[in-house]
Formats: structure tokens, C-alpha cells, sequence
């Protein structure tokens, strides 16, 4: 066990810095989405009409491995009159 242990480590070490960060974006701007839909009360199916997708496209969105557009991002954000990402004005 402690061999695998080691193993997965050394094979995580190796990813790069920016795949990691892609990753983890992806993956947190899709929980993002979901708790956005759940807190308006919507499922899915709900979701998908409102904005005229397929249910299968806003699965796939909440997987974590899509990669979204600005446009897209942007059409979220209107819809429910919040934004989905933010982004510090004076950096």
C-alpha cells in the first residue's frame, strides 16, 4: 500500500503547475454553477429550458470538464442576475 501511495504522489508531483490550476478551476466553476442552479430552486432539466440547452450540455457542464467561454460565463451570469466568476478589479 504505502508503494502505491508513493507512486500516486510522485505521478501527482510531475503534473504541471497550470494543469493543475485548469483542473482545479474547471472543477470549482462547476460546483459554482451547481450551487447556483440549486439555490434558485432549479433542476437541471429546469435550467437547460430556461436558457435553451439540452440537459445533456448543462450535465456536462456541471462535470467539471467543460471548458467554458467568456460568452457562456457571461449568459450564466445574466440569468440568474449574478456572476458566476469574480474577477478583482484592481489588481
Amino acid at each position: 500500500m504505502k508503494t502505491i501511495d508513493l507512486t500516486f504522489k510522485d505521478m501527482v508531483s510531475q503534473i504541471p503547475s497550470d494543469i493543475k490550476m485548469e483542473v482545479d478551476l474547471s472543477f470549482a466553476i462547476a460546483k459554482r454553477l451547481d450551487c447556483m442552479i440549486s439555490k434558485h430552486g432549479l433542476s437541471k432539466k429546469e435550467f437547460a429550458e430556461a436558457i435553451g440547452k439540452r440537459p445533456s450540455e448543462v450535465t456536462k457542464w456541471l462535470s467539471g470538464q467543460h471548458n467554458f467561454t467568456i460568452k457562456t460565463i457571461a449568459m450564466i451570469s445574466a440569468y440568474f442576475e449574478e456572476s458566476m466568476i469574480i474577477v478583482p478589479e484592481n489588481v
